[in-house]
């Protein structure tokens, strides 16, 4: 039996928001998650439960690729190619481990692609081609087999390449 001023009191000490301290609207008030938790980028607010999909190909992107992104945790679509971004992949794009297809090419990336680019198992379409990408590290192996769709051609890589990859993968 729960008396009626309990009932009150659990409702008047209850506030409804986003309880995800990674999200963009954070509430630290809040104490019963709402479901409106949301990660901005690019000027938009995603939902970091619903959001499966960013197609932002040639939407005029600019700056660095934020690192939130690796809070939308059901991504499957990631198509962010043909815009001007800049600066590395960052190493949260290891945590959209249910992400199929990434699209990141025809901007101006540098640097190494992350190793934990090897965590996503779901991938089968990898597109990094047209960037200024340095190095691709050995842990793209464990992935390499399950990728139908892979270039990752037009970067500045130098050998010695994965075991996996070829110089027709590269040329």
């Amino acid at each position: 039996f729960v008396s009626e001023e309990a009932i009150i009191s659990l409702t008047i000490n209850s506030l409804s928001g986003c309880t995800n301290p990674e999200a963009s609207n954070y509430n630290p008030d809040s104490t019963v998650d709402d479901g409106s938790c949301c990660v901005e980028l690019w000027g938009y607010c995603y939902s970091i439960e619903n959001t499966s999909q960013i197609l932002l190909y040639a939407a005029g992107l600019s700056g660095e690729i934020p690192s939130e992104i690796g809070s939308l945790i059901n991504l499957t679509f990631l198509d962010i190619g043909i815009n001007e971004l800049v600066g590395n992949i960052p190493e949260s794009i290891g945590n959209l481990q249910n992400l199929n297809m990434l699209l990141l090419d025809d901007n101006q990336l540098t640097g190494v692609i992350p190793e934990s680019i090897a965590n996503l198992n779901s991938l089968s379409g990898l597109y990094l081609d047209s960037n200024q990408l340095s190095a691709i590290p050995e842990s793209i192996c464990e992935i390499y087999p399950n990728i139908n769709q892979f270039n990752i051609t037009h970067n500045n890589l130098c050998p010695p390449y994965p075991s996996c990859i070829s110089q027709e993968d590269i040329d």
